[in-house]
């Protein structure tokens, strides 16, 4: 199926940055990149392929975003602060800049599934959480949730409000919480090498005492923190949630 790619230079990152897309017709999939991914990691890694038949069916577009998390969280020489801002200023990208380009790409069409593996899986469902607006459904697998190791004791504004395991627990009552209410939040893990299901139960239950709808998968042993765990699971749950 053939590839675009939309460049352009972020002012919110200030750098170049590529959006990889996929598909004619359908519901926006956002995937975002493992770790220190690029846009192109699902393509190469063949979980574009097993998402072709949804995509020549006009059930979804795709669309690949790159990550930050190789110079942010998961850099050792990175200071704790840096990766807290890093993070807001990689919220920002997705907000100003690539939502509004994949709504352009496709006619206006909105909300989107957001959908990623390990600390993708962390943006996307971060992104339902704080922009229900642009996202109905976020596909979390194999989940990288709590950041507490890689930021120390380093507390700021700006860890606090990326991070889910903190400001969930205190979302008030009122319009906003009732509009993540009504979306979906699925939290899939495996229990084999590498996995860490803990921290996918840790977040349902958090969302479960919150109202917000959360499907827990927690799949058995021999399912790795790899990927063809993912290959599995994506499009699985593709077509069992939308039509």
């Amino acid at each position: 199926m053939e590839r675009r790619m939309l460049t352009w230079h972020s002012p919110s990152l200030d750098r170049e940055m590529t959006v990889a897309a996929w598909g004619h017709f359908g519901k926006p999939v956002v995937l975002f990149a493992t770790a220190a991914g690029d846009a192109l990691d699902y393509e190469r890694f063949k979980l574009i392929h097993v998402l072709k038949p949804l995509m020549k069916a006009g059930r979804i577009k795709v669309y690949s975003v790159g990550s930050v998390a190789g110079e942010g969280w998961l850099s050792k020489e990175a200071y704790p602060g840096h990766k807290t801002w890093l993070q807001t200023q990689y919220d920002k990208y997705l907000v100003n800049e690539v939502f509004p380009a994949i709504a352009e790409d496709c006619g206006g069409y909105r909300p989107f599934v957001t959908a990623g593996a390990s600390i993708g899986a962390y943006n996307a469902v971060t992104a339902l959480l704080k922009h229900p607006e642009w996202v109905d459904l976020a596909i979390g697998m194999s989940g990288t949730y709590d950041f507490d190791r890689w930021v120390g004791d380093h507390r700021d504004s700006h860890y606090y409000f990326n991070q889910p395991m903190y400001f969930v627990p205190n979302l008030p009552e009122g319009p906003a919480l009732d509009q993540l209410r009504s979306r979906r939040v699925v939290l899939a893990t495996g229990q084999g090498r590498a996995e860490a299901p803990d921290e996918s139960v840790r977040l349902s239950k958090l969302l479960d005492a919150k109202g917000i709808r959360n499907d827990l998968e927690v799949w058995g042993t021999d399912v790795h923190h790899d990927w063809p765990t993912w290959r599995t699971m994506l499009p699985m749950f593709l077509d069992k949630l939308l039509p």
